[in-house]
């Protein structure tokens, strides 16, 4: 799994995940509950993953929806 996004923002998590599922790239989020408990101070974020073989459709598929998204 490569990492395809990090962000503590719910909306645009559950957008991207949102996404992916329609697009059927196998993905899941990383740190979910450790973000959660954190509270705001924002030292864990929640990690997107998808399959290796599918983060460039991953990428293009965010960005196409106009998601930012860093070239690791």
């Amino acid at each position: 799994m490569a990492e395809l996004l990090r962000s503590n923002d719910p909306v645009l998590v559950s957008f991207a995940t949102s996404l992916l599922a329609d697009a059927k790239i196998p993905h899941s989020v990383a740190d979910a509950h450790m973000s959660t408990i954190d509270g705001s101070i924002n030292a864990i974020t929640n990690r997107i993953l998808v399959a290796d073989d599918r983060l460039d459709d991953a990428r293009e598929l965010l960005a196409d929806a106009g998601v930012a998204v860093e070239d690791a």
